[in-house]
């Protein structure tokens, strides 16, 4: 077993380049997300509570319940992680020198190879589907119930509302273009399975999707896509959203030409992990909840 949760919590960081994205995402959902890191910090936060003794009872209890294999906790925590594939070595290596200054993407166009649109859509349905799961471990039911999660996306506030933000912006909306979401769905009803077998991703994530082989989970897959497009194209027409608006909030930390979208959504891809980071504080909130409402 990896790291514990109130370890995880911990060492979330409180800058850098995942932060400086989330930050810059507020505008499609002000004042939503406040990076809260720290596991004390986060229980008072999430409960307001002040009481040492209490905190102290209701973080064992989160603790608890995380490493309970029969919850789904642990599960869900690992999906966040496996879905975001970043390389992570590649991103600290590049932006260390860089805190505090725009980033010149430029300098970084030989280190990232832009995705053809296929595997751009695989990766966008995957991320997609992970949530789907992920959301049916918190609340302990089956990983098929599309509907229960499509009715709570609409519910959906704080970190877990940036992060569905950031999948439309930075893996819908930048790789794939304003019509992202039928590009993206006629794109996954022409992927056979082999095509989608040959995806690290959905290697590293497959045991965890609904379908009894790739065929049956492909179809899932394109299921649970087609279940959120009313959702995200209500975001995006709310928020007038496109590329350029996107990439226009972007440029306050970073220098990206408009033909090289591409290239930006590759760099996004490899030097972020906005997922794991936010899933991470998803799960902690939802552990915290629950803990408080079983003491």
């Amino acid at each position: 077993m990896g790291k514990s949760i109130f370890e995880l919590v911990d060492q979330l960081p409180t800058s850098g380049l995942t932060i400086s994205m989330l930050n810059a995402l507020d505008f499609v959902a002000p004042g939503q997300w406040h990076n809260t890191v720290g596991f004390v910090n986060t229980i008072k936060t999430v409960t307001g509570e002040s009481d040492e003794d209490l905190i102290q009872q209701i973080g064992e209890r989160a603790i608890y319940l995380f490493n309970d294999k029969s919850q789904g906790y642990q599960t869900a925590l690992w999906l966040y992680q496996t879905v975001d594939g970043t390389d992570k070595a590649l991103g600290a290596a590049a932006l260390a020198n860089k805190v505090g200054e725009n980033i010149p993407l430029l300098g970084f166009l030989n280190s990232v190879t832009p995705k053809p649109d296929k595997a751009q859509t695989i990766d966008l349905t995957l991320k997609v589907v992970a949530e789907l799961v992920a959301f049916c471990q918190i609340n302990g039911i089956p990983g098929d119930s599309i509907g229960d999660f499509v009715a709570s996306l609409g519910e959906y506030s704080g970190e877990s509302l940036i992060r569905m933000v950031a999948l439309v912006c930075v893996d819908g909306l930048i790789p794939l273009g304003p019509d992202f979401i039928n590009k993206a769905l006629s794109g996954i009803s022409q992927t056979n399975p082999q095509e989608l077998e040959q995806n690290s991703t959905f290697q590293s994530i497959k045991d965890a999707i609904p379908g009894s082989n790739s065929a049956g989970k492909l179809n899932f897959i394109g299921e649970s896509f087609d279940s959120v497009k009313g959702w995200m194209n209500g975001l995006v027409t709310a928020n007038n959203l496109t590329p350029q608006k996107v990439v226009g909030n972007l440029q306050g930390f970073m220098e990206v030409a408009d033909d090289k979208l591409d290239y930006l959504a590759a760099f996004i891809d490899v030097a972020t992990n906005y997922y794991e980071h936010t899933g991470t504080q998803t799960l902690a909130r939802r552990l915290i909840e629950r803990a408080v409402a079983e003491i």
